[in-house]
């Protein structure tokens, strides 16, 4: 039997968004993903997911043949500079500008983007300033 690991960080374990357009959904979040250093976990022919993002079409058996709502979705980024680059490679790859990066009144250091994807999903990358994390994640194997 092959060993799965997965690592498991904060609040929510997955999402799935369910989008009308696969393909440019797909090159949208693999460019930022790109960006961000998070890698497509796998594909298929109605879906694709990449952590704890699910990806699919409606005709995928999870969906149940319904488009999700708008939703918003942030991603931690390691730095300003990354913010800044997810959003010129959102841009690039389908997406509208919802916020250029800079700094935002949440807390102090909060410096983030906004993106609409191409269903009109609010995407941001977040750089919540210096600080140190205890662990990169949590590991879970089985």
């Amino acid at each position: 039997m092959e060993t799965h690991e997965l690592h498991r960080g904060r609040l929510i374990d997955h999402v799935q968004l369910v989008v009308a357009d696969l393909p440019a959904s797909q090159k949208f979040y693999t460019a930022i993903f790109a960006v961000l250093d998070i890698p497509i976990g796998g594909k298929g022919g109605d879906f694709f997911w990449a952590d704890e993002l699910f990806v699919s079409t409606p005709g995928s058996k999870a969906a149940q043949g319904q488009l999700t709502g708008r939703h918003h979705l942030a991603f931690q980024a390691k730095d300003r500079a990354t913010v800044d680059a997810f959003h010129r490679a959102a841009l690039a790859n389908g997406g509208e500008d919802n916020g250029s990066p800079g700094e935002r009144a949440y807390h102090p250091g909060y410096y983030a983007a906004f993106v609409l994807d191409p269903d009109g999903n609010n995407i941001e990358a977040v750089y919540h300033g210096e600080a140190k994390r205890s662990a990169p994640s949590v590991r879970i194997t089985f």
